[in-house]
């Protein structure tokens, strides 16, 4: 059956949201570019995008409500019904999964009594399974209102909850302090985070992440490593005597740096090629 218009703002919350909006709006050369933030906009209202947020940025931005609809559900990061104070997310993807992603959803989906993309009696908890967020070193990840909460177990992953249901105070593993998830739509559409403290301690990648990269400048290599010179390269820069050439933290090591040892399936391999499936 087709549904009634959605209900209005109240005239207060009307007034509040539309200086937002104008702010918003202002950013881009085109209007319609204000789309994502002002349905995070109106997502830190009401905790989710209702009939009457897509009805608003509708209006706002002079587009039909189904283009709102098509972009509001488009994206994960957008409720399409109410939700907790907390999202807790679960990376339930491949290297989460194995390291022990699966069995901290399954736990908590018991701990709690609920199923994916559903939330707790109280309304404090809203638990989902994501998708990868980018965390793979700190295998499993638990994410909550976006805030990384890395090397998960299911005993660490219950203790966490608990805590955000009995409103005690958790600290991210790294990134800023936690917040609601409506004050964290707030900060995505664009608005400052005016806490005291929490821009600073938004850090920066973990060490794991900087292991590659260290390596990529040459530095904690564990020892010299030989190297056949490139093409072109002068003579008087190659190794003399022998002796190991030591990378400069500006050289990057790769395969056309130094013989590598070929593939079995290379007829060229000591050991000949390798034989086909069923030979």
């Amino acid at each position: 059956m087709p549904q009634l218009p959605a209900a209005p703002y109240p005239a207060e919350v009307r007034a509040r949201l539309d200086a937002d909006a104008k702010e918003v709006v202002a950013r881009y050369p085109g209007s319609r570019s204000a789309l994502l933030p002002l349905l995070h906009l109106v997502q830190s209202e009401e905790g989710y995008v209702s009939r009457t947020g897509m009805a608003f940025c509708a209006e706002t931005l002079d587009l039909t409500t189904a283009e709102v609809t098509a972009v509001a559900t488009f994206y994960s990061m957008y409720r399409r019904r109410p939700s907790g104070d907390y999202q807790v997310g679960v990376c339930t993807n491949t290297l989460c999964a194995v390291m022990g992603g699966d069995a901290i959803f399954d736990t908590l989906k018991e701990h709690l009594g609920v199923g994916n993309n559903e939330t707790t009696e109280d309304g404090k908890v809203t638990l989902e399974h994501i998708e990868c967020n980018a965390a793979c070193d700190f295998a499993p990840v638990v994410m909550v209102n976006w805030e990384f909460f890395d090397n998960q177990t299911p005993e660490s992953a219950t203790r966490l909850v608990d805590d955000l249901i009995a409103g005690r105070t958790v600290e991210p593993t790294r990134g800023a302090p936690l917040c609601s998830y409506k004050d964290t739509a707030r900060i995505l559409a664009g608005f400052p985070d005016e806490r005291p403290g929490a821009v600073e301690a938004t850090g920066g990648a973990g060490p794991a992440s900087l292991v590659g990269l260290k390596l990529a400048k040459g530095e904690g290599l564990p020892k010299a490593r030989v190297v056949s010179p490139r093409a072109g390269q002068p003579e008087d820069a190659r190794p003399q005597d022998g002796q190991p050439h030591e990378p400069s933290p500006s050289e990057h090591l790769s395969s056309h740096d130094a013989p590598q040892q070929t593939s079995a399936s290379d007829p060229e391999h000591p050991a000949g090629p390798a034989a086909e499936e069923g030979e």
